[in-house]
């Protein structure tokens, strides 16, 4: 019996590491289902996500995530993707999509997708924006008055005509109750993030995730009483801003078949690691993550030295065994990830962290990137 109870107790430790980033015990859950609400691609603009962007990767697509999340009887929606008709957003965000440099592959509004699962609109208590750009906002306007709008602290809420260049507009908040979040007052920090106990009981969290724009968030879902879904909206924007990292490495090791595709595979022309010899790159001697945030002058982070802040401590969830980190628009699961009816909440036992993580660095995955070509992804 002694051993049983150790042997328990060894089980428990290996699989509570959630803690250690200071998270509370709970076993209250949420229920989180994902939807792509379309497919977009930026002409010209890969330096504007990430760096070093190599001949040929010069475009930028990516999906647009957006999360519904069940809480007993209350739906709220975390980030909406964009809106089906970019012509209407505000003339500084259309008359990109006019001139061709924003690309939108038939989309549906989010709207019409909760629809089409029969989920009302009525029923959604909350929209949460991770942040204010023009593919998380959706079109509100389609939501009813008693769906309120969440958004993080500093968000520019300037609207057009009012502001010329502002990318909001009245329709994104008439009718909506609106709540700007402040973490000054909360007592919860997990991994460096000040966090919201949005429920009061340790199902959902909101965390001040700053740098990519003001009033950046992110949120943490325990889906499980030991387990979450780290919904990181623009932390980063490709895996490879966070991976590979040591601790990552040491949890979830490159599989053996990718260590050997990925020594002709990853140009050692632009990228580099200790055991690497010309022409020859070593994926496992690499503690650095492959990509850097970009921080051009056109950069999309507000704050390229928060955002990288800001990202490291994600990337601890990223590399721990209790999270999966799904960001809002990480090409590398366009085809992998479950969406809509399809529940998030048993990523663990579906093995989808461990079937998941590396495929980015895969040749057939959309999100490699990683040697100069003349086929643009």
């Amino acid at each position: 019996m002694l051993l049983l109870s150790c042997l328990s107790l060894l089980f428990l430790e290996a699989y509570a590491s959630f803690q250690d980033f200071g998270i509370p015990s709970s076993d209250a859950t949420v229920e989180v289902r994902a939807f792509n609400v379309g497919n977009a691609t930026l002409v010209g603009a890969a330096h504007a996500f990430i760096l070093p962007v190599l001949p040929g990767h010069e475009n930028v697509s990516f999906p647009l995530f957006a999360f519904l999340v069940e809480h007993n009887d209350k739906r709220f929606m975390f980030d909406l993707g964009m809106r089906k008709d970019p012509l209407n957003f505000a003339p500084s965000i259309a008359s990109g999509f006019a001139s061709g440099i924003f690309i939108l592959d038939s989309p549906k509004d989010i709207t019409e997708l909760l629809e089409d699962g029969g989920i009302p609109l009525a029923s959604i208590d909350t929209v949460i924006w991770s942040h204010s750009h023009f593919d998380h906002i959706g079109d509100m306007s389609k939501f009813p008055n008693s769906t309120s709008l969440i958004i993080g602290p500093g968000t520019d809420t300037a609207i057009y005509p009012e502001t010329a260049n502002a990318s909001l507009q009245a329709s994104d908040f008439a009718g909506h109750h609106v709540t700007e979040l402040d973490f000054t007052g909360t007592h919860l920090t997990f991994s460096g993030l000040k966090a919201i106990d949005f429920f009061g009981d340790g199902s959902f969290y909101l965390l001040d995730t700053p740098g990519h724009l003001p009033g950046h968030i992110s949120a943490l879902a325990r889906v499980t009483p030991t387990s979450f879904v780290s919904l990181g909206g623009d932390t980063f924007h490709h895996a490879g801003e966070a991976r590979p990292r040591p601790d990552f490495q040491k949890n979830y090791p490159c599989p053996g078949h990718l260590v050997e595709e990925i020594k002709s595979s990853i140009s050692t022309d632009y990228f580099w690691s200790p055991k690497s010899s010309d022409g020859a790159f070593d994926i496992v001697s690499r503690a650095q993550q492959l990509f850097a945030v970009s921080d051009l002058p056109d950069s999309f982070y507000a704050d390229p030295v928060t955002s990288q802040v800001s990202l490291e401590k994600i990337a601890t969830f990223d590399a721990d065994p209790d999270f999966f980190v799904a960001i809002a628009h990480d090409m590398s699961l366009v085809s992998t990830l479950p969406t809509f009816p399809a529940s998030l909440n048993n990523w663990k036992d579906s093995n989808l962290k461990n079937t998941s993580v590396w495929i980015f660095t895969e040749t057939s995955n959309p999100a490699f990137a990683f040697n100069p070509t003349n086929v643009t992804v």
